[in-house]
């Protein structure tokens, strides 16, 4: 028996290699004949150009590298649909380079007209790519592997010996050893042609449709979606109605009347730092204990919400974002009636530590004549109070161990009957006045429990405990399960595209002029692997008790090489002109056809 990979032993122009092979090499893989005839000249002829060149798979390829380089503005830069007031930071901070950005749609990338356009040229491109793909994948599937190839000696694997058995007895053994290892046989003429690895195939188109799916899964998600975040200080709650929110963003087919009702309380938040190492002041637990409903009339239920486990709810998703500390203040005014009591959350200005800044306004307070005198407090807030000695307030540890409220006062108009919107967590001083005492500003910084007495007997304000805030984000993102599908498929996809081998096998039998059988095996795969050749000995190995080595009759003891005459009814010989088809097709080779694997 012999065998033999690699470069062919008969060599020849690529025509003849074509000519050879025909059909058998024809169809390895779904990809489009490129058609190099330039287009005519005229508007049809220069669509059909660009039509094609745009369902090219490196036009696709090229798209969706664009597309990834597109989204890296997006998470870099501050984005208005996610939090606006950075977006108006930067645009304040960096004057000139955001009125580029303001141009080019940096602040929304992912609805601006360049992403959106490579979004909806990369969709095209796909689909122009994998409809006829598909098609021709299906009339693979419904057709039979080719006839051999006239020379089976020109290709990659290929292994021959001599046999005493019949040819049918071989071909038939052939068959069925083929069938038995799920190989797509028949027999045509002397040989038997198979083909397996079309889950290669399959894999390749699974791929592609997935990114159309996941690009679908985008869209979806991007124009159905609805988004917002609320800040919640332990005790009070939220519904899900469009003016609790503090921001909301919706897609473009969003209607906000169709608002899932649900809610729930912050009922505690338990947080716990580390206190020793390198790793001091970093969150152990960081919970948010909650109690939530769905429905109008649901019941209520209590769970926790945590950093990576989000609630899920009604469609959406509450996911947890921060935490601070919302000091309680009671504010009297000169009239010794309380104005105002609760607590005011702070934002904390160092993430690590805490240290906070809030106001607290008061807009109904009075002075002890009954006169409008609307109350405003800058403040700051430490947790663990570290500037003992130095002036300044600055936190040591995130943790409550010494908290320490520092306030100044102001009285006036706080603006808030002007109809203008204002941040709750800035204090606009254009109409107020700081109280002074003995020329010297009215602050004081407070232990809880302690008081701070306003001038003129216009009221004091009592620094009465702490309470906790979490914010959290709502998110309702439609196209999220279908986006994960076309992730999973994707990859699996990949995978079959990648480790499966699209591979076809013919077994030749025919009788010589010595009264032999001739056993001829060959393999042609869609790209070169080592495995072809292991498979095709595998299958000779599995062959040779139907068709068991014949008898050596030379002198030498081995079995004399087959004649360099042509075979019976075979054709002309080796040293002759190459046939324009095969032995075994019914049809005409194709010589283009051969030299594609």
């Amino acid at each position: 028996m012999s065998t033999k990979t690699g470069t062919p032993r008969d060599e020849g122009p690529a025509a003849d290699t074509g000519s050879d092979l025909g059909a058998a090499g024809s169809q390895l893989s779904t990809a489009p004949t490129e058609d190099v005839a330039l287009p005519s000249l005229g508007p049809l002829g220069w669509a059909r150009w660009f039509w094609r060149q745009l369902t090219s798979m490196r036009v696709a390829l090229l798209l969706l590298f664009l597309l990834s380089v597109g989204a890296i503005p997006g998470s870099l830069i501050p984005q208005t649909s996610i939090d606006p007031v950075k977006v108006d930071q930067f645009k304040n901070e960096h004057t000139a380079l955001a009125d580029i950005y303001d141009k080019l749609g940096m602040f929304h990338v992912y609805s601006s007209v360049w992403f959106s356009a490579i979004y909806l040229l990369l969709f095209i491109s796909l689909i122009g790519c994998i409809v006829p793909r598909s098609w021709q994948f299906v009339g693979q599937l419904r057709g039979r592997p080719p006839a051999a190839p006239r020379r089976l000696t020109r290709l990659p694997a290929y292994t021959t010996w001599r046999t005493n058995a019949a040819p049918e007895e071989v071909l038939g053994a052939a068959h069925r050893l083929l069938k038995k290892r799920r190989f797509r046989a028949h027999p045509h003429g002397t040989a038997v042609a198979a083909e397996k690895g079309y889950l290669r195939e399959v894999g390749n188109l699974v791929f592609h449709l997935a990114l159309i799916v996941m690009l679908v899964a985008f869209a979806v998600g991007s124009l159905w979606k609805s988004e917002g975040g609320k800040l919640i200080t332990e005790g009070d709650g939220f519904a899900n109605s469009l003016t609790q929110y503090d921001d909301f963003t919706s897609g473009a087919f969003f209607d906000t009347d169709t608002l899932e009702p649900f809610g729930f309380t912050l009922n505690k938040f338990e947080a716990t730092y580390e206190r020793s190492g390198p790793e001091k002041g970093t969150p152990r637990i960081f919970r948010a204990h909650i109690t939530y409903f769905s429905g109008a009339d649901g019941k209520e239920h209590k769970t926790a919400i945590e950093v990576n486990t989000p609630l899920d709810i009604a469609g959406s998703k509450v996911y947890l974002l921060n935490h601070g500390y919302a000091p309680e203040v009671t504010v009297k005014d000169g009239r010794g009636k309380v104005v105002y009591k609760g607590a005011v959350p702070f934002l904390p200005q160092d993430p690590k530590n805490f240290t906070s800044t809030g106001v607290v306004k008061v807009p109904g307070a009075q002075t002890k004549g009954g006169k409008p005198n609307q109350l405003g407090f800058q403040g700051f807030f430490v947790p663990t109070f570290g500037g003992k000695g130095s002036g300044s307030m600055f936190s040591q540890f995130p943790a409550l161990d010494y908290p320490v409220l520092t306030l100044t006062a102001y009285h006036g108009d706080l603006g808030v009957g002007s109809g203008l919107p204002q941040n709750v967590y800035q204090l606009d001083k254009k109409r107020l006045k700081q109280y002074k005492d003995k020329g010297r500003p009215v602050a004081k910084m407070m232990l809880p429990g302690e008081t701070m007495k306003l001038p003129n007997g216009d009221g004091s304000i009592k620094f009465t405990g702490i309470k906790s805030w979490a914010s959290f984000k709502i998110s309702h993102q439609p196209g999220n399960g279908l986006a994960l599908t076309g992730a999973a498929a994707a990859l699996v996809g990949l995978a079959g595209s990648l480790f499966i081998q699209r591979r076809r096998v013919w077994i030749r039998a025919e009788a010589d002029a010595d009264g032999h059988t001739v056993v001829e095996l060959a393999g042609l795969g869609r790209s070169e692997s080592a495995r072809l050749p292991e498979e095709l000995a595998e299958l000779a190995l599995a062959l040779e008790p139907d068709a068991p080595l014949a008898p050596a009759t030379g002198d030498d003891g081995r079995a004399p090489d087959p004649k360099p005459g042509p075979a019976p009814d075979a054709g002309p010989g080796p040293d002759s002109e190459d046939p324009a088809e095969p032995t075994d097709s019914d049809g005409p080779a194709d010589p283009s056809e051969g030299a594609r694997a």
